[in-house]
């Protein structure tokens, strides 16, 4: 070939010519690909017809050429198997023993021949389809050889046996025709059945099926190495031979009996920890291997022992798997199943432990029949004894070993409560005499409050205090059983609260909690020395006013605990008003006393607002007095009241403008226009009526005209009422004489009405709050 150009130029000439080509190639082929996509789309959503568009030419295709194929082949197959079945069930009986086997024969060596052709020619899916058949064609055979020429051999050692050759058959097939992606896993599915089939069949009992099972799993999960689908039916068998194992041993009635199963448990903890050794992923085995092998050793001995060393006995062999946490050669899922299975042990045996011991604080309620008696038992005869004492402390122990070593917090406020119910219920449990149960349990108490106010991690400190508290609450409920126990217990309680609530290193909700305790249990400490002493109950107030009385006197000195001991005070103060309610006099006198408390704490400047409540308290008192006295014309003590305190009011306004007008003038009014008020309303005369609601008027004429608040909205208010105690009477007259359709009909013309001027209503509210708001 010759060419006028150099080689060189035109070889570089080529090389641009073949760049443009290919690149022009790789454009094209962009573009047919868009254009595929862009059909493809038209044809799965066609546009909707719009009016004078044309029609599409044909119907559009709603299932792919591979989605068909896939439905007519499964079709062809089950159709296939259906007419197998009516061969191998009705036709079988009207040929000869050549015939049938010479047709079975025939369509099975078909079956399984026929996908090595269609594989040769790249028909995949038909050769899956034709192998199931296959497959369902030897699964008759096998039945047709049992019907014909074995119907006297046992059904089930025959099924154990036909599940065997037929397993070996399909995985030899398998491994022949890799291809195919249906034998190998149906030669796995028939893999579990000869063990199990053999052993039922050989009538080898409970036990004989668990080792079956077992055996069976165990060449599973040799199987899962190189095949990942043989670990489910591995899983599952695995842990139907546990369960076989774990009820032949729990229901074991000697030692001698338990040892079967726990050889069976044993070897499926063997095979659960080796599989979790060899392969990572199976990290599940570690810790149902580890709980199997406790239930195995412990099962031995559990006949032999009453229910609750029974437990024990578990808590012996399981907790010590935590200390796989400090062995590093160990695969890390061993180490970690290990440990959850040394968890899992501890957590059943708190909660089982815990369970035994409720009843024995629960008992203390029947102390609450009859105070004092002196009849509460010494220990619960339905107690547990000394077993739940011993597991709690071991679960207790265990997990305060497993917060040292992992130095997580969860551990160490797990360990708080088993500890506190097992020393707390030991005493009890263990029949001692009643000074020593209390001397136990108030030492337990106190130290669980001693590590609430240092805990040792985060969260210890919520768990010491709630159990500090709850033994607290049964002791102290304990306590009721004797007057001298009360005394001490409460006094020693109340003694501890309040060095609690000193505790400056202490959280400060440790120290709220402890100082309402410590004024909780002075109050508990006044109420019993009131019912020693053979009081009346109405005057027990009185000596429970000391509390109240002790904390406003403590005042500032309370630290950061004072709002908490006040509210505490608070509730003892509304005690004695409630013990005092009996008998008016005895009402009036604590009523007094609790507002000279009050008006004692309200000298503080930072406790001012008290004061409202020590004259509130002084009125009530007053108002008691007189009731009880039979006082029917209240102005006569209020009004040389009311005048002073106005003129008192006056003068502040004179000297400090900005005083608001409820300082100064709010207590005198009240003084004589809510008495008068509620002895008008009981009042049938009209001289009273006529002259408060005159007096309330010339109040709120007053309070308008020097823009006060005060006056206007306490004159207005008491106004308002006394003429709706007026018109009362004559409403209910009238009421009464209309039909009973009237008033909701008025009523809803009412609503209408206001409805129609919502707007206009809701504009004049703002303008009258903002009215009263300028008003001092």
């Amino acid at each position: 070939m010759n060419s006028p150009l150099p080689p060189a130029e035109e070889l570089a000439l080529i090389d641009r010519e073949l760049a443009q080509l290919d690149a022009r190639r790789l454009y094209l082929l962009g573009r047919r690909d868009w254009l595929l996509r862009l059909l493809q789309q038209s044809t799965a959503a066609p546009a909707p017809l719009r009016w004078g568009a044309p029609a599409p030419a044909g119907p559009a295709k709603e299932a792919s050429a591979p989605g068909a194929q896939n439905v007519l082949l499964t079709l062809g197959a089950v159709l296939l198997a259906v007419a197998a079945l009516a061969f191998t069930l009705i036709s079988w009986g009207s040929m000869g023993i050549a015939g049938r086997s010479a047709v079975l024969g025939a369509v099975t060596a078909a079956a399984l021949a026929a996908p090595v052709v269609l594989l040769r020619r790249g028909l995949r899916s038909t050769a899956e389809s034709v192998a199931a058949v296959g497959l369902l064609l030897t699964v008759l055979d096998a039945y047709a050889l049992y019907a014909v020429g074995m119907p006297d051999t046992d059904g089930t050692g025959y099924a154990a046996g036909a599940a065997a050759v037929l397993a070996a058959v399909w995985a030899g097939y398998g491994s022949a025709l890799r291809t195919l992606r249906l034998p190998l896993p149906a030669a796995v599915v028939a893999a579990q059945l000869p063990l199990p089939l053999a052993a039922v069949a050989g009538e080898a009992g409970p036990l004989g099926l668990g080792w079956a099972l077992l055996v069976t799993a165990a060449l599973d999960a040799a199987l899962a190495l190189r095949v990942r689908a043989a670990a489910v039916p591995a899983a599952v068998l695995g842990s139907a031979a546990l369960f076989v194992g774990a009820a032949r041993s729990w229901s074991a009635d000697s030692a001698a009996q338990a040892l079967a199963p726990a050889a069976l448990l044993l070897a499926g903890a063997a095979l659960g920890t080796a599989a979790a050794w060899r392969e990572p992923r199976a990290r599940a085995a570690a810790p149902v291997g580890a709980l199997a092998a406790v239930v195995a050793v412990a099962g031995v001995a559990r006949p032999e022992l009453e229910p609750g060393w029974a437990l024990v006995a578990h808590l012996l062999v399981g907790l010590p798997l935590l200390a796989a946490l400090r062995v590093p050669a160990l695969p890390e899922a061993v180490r970690r199943g290990s440990v959850v299975a040394g968890v899992v042990v501890g957590a059943l045996g708190a909660l089982a432990a815990g369970a035994a011991v409720v009843p024995v604080l629960v008992a203390r309620l029947r102390v609450l029949d009859e105070v004092w008696a002196a009849t509460a038992p010494v220990a619960d005869p339905y107690g547990p004894g000394a077993s739940a004492t011993v597991a709690l402390l071991m679960t207790a122990g265990a997990s305060w070993w497993l917060w040292r070593v992992s130095a997580r917090p969860e551990p160490v406020v797990v360990a708080v409560v088993p500890a506190w119910a097992a020393l707390f219920t030991a005493p009890v449990l263990l029949g001692f005499p009643v000074a020593v149960v209390f001397a136990v349990q108030l030492a337990v108490t106190g130290a669980a409050g001693a590590l609430a106010l240092r805990p040792p991690a985060r969260g210890a400190g919520i768990a010491a205090a709630v159990c500090a508290l709850a033994g607290a609450a049964n002791v102290s409920l304990g306590a009721l059983d004797g007057r001298a126990a009360t005394f001490a217990v409460w006094g020693l309680l109340g003694a501890g609260c309040a060095a609690g609530a000193a505790y400056g290193p202490a959280a400060r909700w440790v120290r709220s909690g402890a100082a309402v305790c410590a004024v909780g249990y002075g109050t508990g400490l006044l109420v019993a020395a009131a019912a020693v002493s053979d009081l009346a109950v109405v005057w027990w107030a009185l000596p429970v006013l000391a509390a109240p009385a002790s904390v406003a006197a403590l005042g500032p000195r309370l630290g950061a605990v004072r709002l908490p001991a006040e509210i505490a005070a608070g509730v003892s103060g509304v005690l004695a008003l409630a013990l005092s309610a009996g008998r008016p006099g005895t009402l009036a006198l604590t009523l007094a006393l609790a507002g000279v408390v009050c008006a004692g704490a309200a000298v503080r400047p930072e406790r001012r607002v008290l004061g409202w409540a020590a004259g509130a308290l002084f009125v009530a008192a007053t108002w008691v007095r007189l009731a009880e006295a039979g006082v029917t014309a209240p102005e006569a003590y209020t009004l040389p009241v009311t005048l002073p305190a106005l003129a008192v009011g006056f003068l502040r306004r004179r000297r400090d403008a900005q005083a608001s007008s409820w300082t100064a003038y709010a207590p005198g009014l009240a003084a004589t226009l809510v008495p008068s008020l509620l002895a008008a309303w009981g009042d049938t005369g009209w001289v009273r009526p006529l002259v408060l609601g005159a007096a309330a008027l010339a109040v709120t004429l007053a309070g308008a005209h020097r823009r006060l608040q005060a006056p206007l909205l306490l004159g207005g208010a008491v106004l308002a009422a006394v003429a709706v105690h007026e018109l009362a009477p004559y409403v209910v007259q009238v009421a009464g004489a209309l039909p009973r359709w009237v008033p909701p009909a008025l009523a809803g013309v009412l609503l209408l009405a206001v409805g129609a001027t919502y707007e206009k209503r809701l504009r004049d509210a703002r303008r009258l709050r903002a009215a009263i708001g300028r008003l001092r």
